[in-house]
């Protein structure tokens, strides 16, 4: 079964997980996301060992029994916390081989921030090494350090003409509410959102507003 995109991609970055009390954060995130009948959530920990981010992980995995779970970046962090996917880009394990890892069934991802690298993400899809492309900066963002310009709405745009009709694309950073309909409407297939959802103090109550405004499919 091919691996449904839903419109909302939701992007727990670790800056919004408190040192103090960290596993009860977690625990409780993950169920209140559960409640929200939360259907994917990727996990992103840059800054932290291998050890660190495989504990986080297991607790999000309890907590989210049924979610698609994505990790950022490391594979077998992935693979040992039993995530059903993982998120790969430049400089990370290349598609073809986290592909191989984790298996036929696994979601992987990648991204691209230019022409050049759409055109390589895209071979990645139509061989079914990826299941779907993030792309921008969008917008300006604080969550993820990139030198990239933002490509605006006029950018979500070009990249689908140059992607084609039938990958799928993750529209990211710096998209709120007000401007996910107009990227969604000029051809990405979702939006990945971070700190619109979990800078807020009920990330589940701010992700079921997004759902009742988007929609998940």
């Amino acid at each position: 079964m091919a691996f449904a995109l839903p419109r909302i991609y939701p992007i727990l970055d670790s800056a919004y997980i408190p040192a103090a009390g960290r596993v009860e954060f977690l625990a409780q995130l993950g169920q209140s996301l559960t409640a929200a009948n939360l259907q994917l959530l990727e996990y992103r920990n840059k800054p932290g060992t291998d050890a660190e981010v495989l504990a986080d992980a297991r607790i999000l995995r309890d907590a989210l029994p049924h979610a698609t779970l994505i990790l950022d970046d490391r594979v077998d962090v992935a693979l040992a916390a039993c995530f059903d996917g993982a998120h790969v880009d430049s400089g990370d394990l290349p598609p073809d081989n986290a592909r191989s890892l984790m298996g036929p069934n696994a979601v992987v991802g990648t991204s691209a921030g230019n022409p050049a690298e759409l055109a390589d993400a895209v071979t990645h899809f139509e061989t079914g090494s990826v299941d779907y492309i993030a792309f921008g900066p969008i917008f300006p963002t604080t969550t993820k350090q990139t030198s990239a310009p933002p490509i605006g709405i006029e950018g979500v745009r070009r990249f689908r003409s140059l992607a084609g009709p039938k990958a799928k694309l993750v529209a990211a950073a710096g998209i709120t509410l007000e401007t996910a309909p107009a990227i969604l409407a000029a051809g990405a297939d979702a939006v990945a959102v971070s700190a619109a959802i979990f800078s807020n103090s009920d990330p589940a109550a701010e992700f079921q507003r997004w759902i009742a405004s988007l929609g998940d499919r």
